[in-house]
């Protein structure tokens, strides 16, 4: 029988609902019956990641997303994604309450580039603070021996800004022309490749224009939820 996919999702809901559009133009389907089952928690109610680890004013979104992710193994999924980077830094609370594999996105993404060829030691990090603030991908990236080029003080406020425009319905080109400017000066830093680890700035990869490999983890996540349950 085919696989289930749990989808922990809302955070936002854009990139909830981006990741199964990837997921469906992915999968070998010549009828309904050839795509994925997936059981999605589209919950936007979330406490707000930003506001618990930046700003230290928010509530613990831990114990809400523990419970979506109980939902969903009850509602019957075989294992569970997140398609928030963030947000994985409650994987491991997650993973404990329930008895299905919770994927690690984080994990998904340093092995790509592990495991890259060319190798890649220098990746420029597109991302929410928060994801710096909480340091998700230093210690796995170093244990890899990879060095992340992390972007300035004002190019990271600039994609708060682009990410915030995102979640809030759309962007526009001075937004779209900020985001390729912080990828451009992580390159000239001496970035050989660029990683786009948030949701948000997912959905609006396709306006990047760059010279180097780009590695949306997003993609890797919907490719690999293809390749087990299709």
């Amino acid at each position: 029988m085919n696989r289930v996919v749990g989808v922990i999702g809302g955070m936002g809901p854009d990139a909830t609902v981006e990741l199964m559009q990837r997921v469906l133009a992915a999968t070998p389907a010549s009828d309904d019956a050839d795509h994925i089952h997936m059981i999605v928690d589209n919950n936007p109610k979330v406490p707000s990641r930003i506001a618990a680890l930046i700003e230290g004013t928010g509530a613990d979104p831990g114990p809400v997303i523990a419970e979506m992710a109980r939902r969903l193994e009850r509602a019957g999924a075989d294992f569970l994604v997140m398609p928030c980077n963030t947000a994985h830094h409650y994987h491991a609370k997650v993973q404990a309450a329930v008895g299905i594999p919770f994927w690690n996105l984080i994990d998904m993404t340093v092995r790509r580039f592990a495991d890259a060829s060319p190798p890649v030691r220098r990746v420029g990090l597109l991302a929410s603070p928060a994801v710096r603030q909480v340091n998700l991908f230093e210690a796995p990236f170093a244990d890899a021996g990879i060095e992340l080029v992390l972007p300035s003080d004002p190019d990271q406020a600039a994609l708060l800004d682009v990410i915030r425009a995102v979640k809030a319905g759309g962007t526009d080109d001075a937004r779209i022309a900020a985001f390729n400017n912080v990828a451009r000066r992580l390159e000239e830093a001496g970035a050989q490749a660029l990683l786009i680890a948030c949701t948000e700035l997912s959905v609006i990869a396709g306006s990047l224009n760059s010279g180097v490999l780009i590695v949306d983890n997003l993609q890797l996540m919907a490719d690999e939820i293809v390749k087990v349950a299709a």
